[in-house]
């Protein structure tokens, strides 16, 4: 069966100090959601985990990061999507 996986920009964005990053799982899968900055450096990871299919919503609270562009990438067990995102402040 096709994994089908959905990834929506951040909101807000521009953002400070949080936004709100969501996908939906058409089937269960392993999950990965991690937040770079632009050279590469991952600052944080979000999720981790096996989950089963559905919506989801995941808080990022960036306090402590400097302003920029960082870029959110959701991988599964079949394909990776990523989006950018503006911290403000």
């Amino acid at each position: 069966m096709p994994q089908n996986v959905t990834l929506y920009q951040n909101y807000p964005n521009p953002f400070n100090p949080a936004t709100t990053i969501r996908y939906d799982l058409s089937t269960a899968a392993s999950v990965e959601l991690t937040v770079f900055d632009l050279l590469g450096r991952q600052v944080r990871t979000l999720v981790h985990e096996q989950q089963p299919a559905g919506s989801y919503r995941v808080t990022f609270d960036a306090s402590g990061l400097p302003g920029g562009v960082y870029i959110y990438r959701l991988k599964t067990d079949r394909a990776t999507f990523q989006k950018k995102m503006i911290l403000l402040r």
